[in-house]
């Protein structure tokens, strides 16, 4: 993960407990995991709107070739 080790991430870890304290770092994982799903939930919808699966209910377009007879 970002070419970080362990013992780089436990000193982060441990560097975040110092400044936030033990009692906001669940308020803060919480927060984040809210923040994560909201950005995934935004994506899908991006990527719907310009992938869209036919779940609705459009008239395909016809092509000038089938309507000449």
């Amino acid at each position: 993960m970002f070419g970080l080790g362990g013992q780089e991430l436990i000193l982060i870890l441990l560097i975040i407990l110092l400044l936030f304290g033990a009692k906001k770092l669940p308020e803060l994982a919480r927060g984040l995991g809210k923040g994560m799903k909201e950005f995934k939930k935004a994506q899908n919808e991006i990527e719907e709107e310009f992938n869209p699966t036919g779940d609705k209910k459009t008239k395909p377009e016809k092509s000038p070739s089938s309507s000449q007879s």
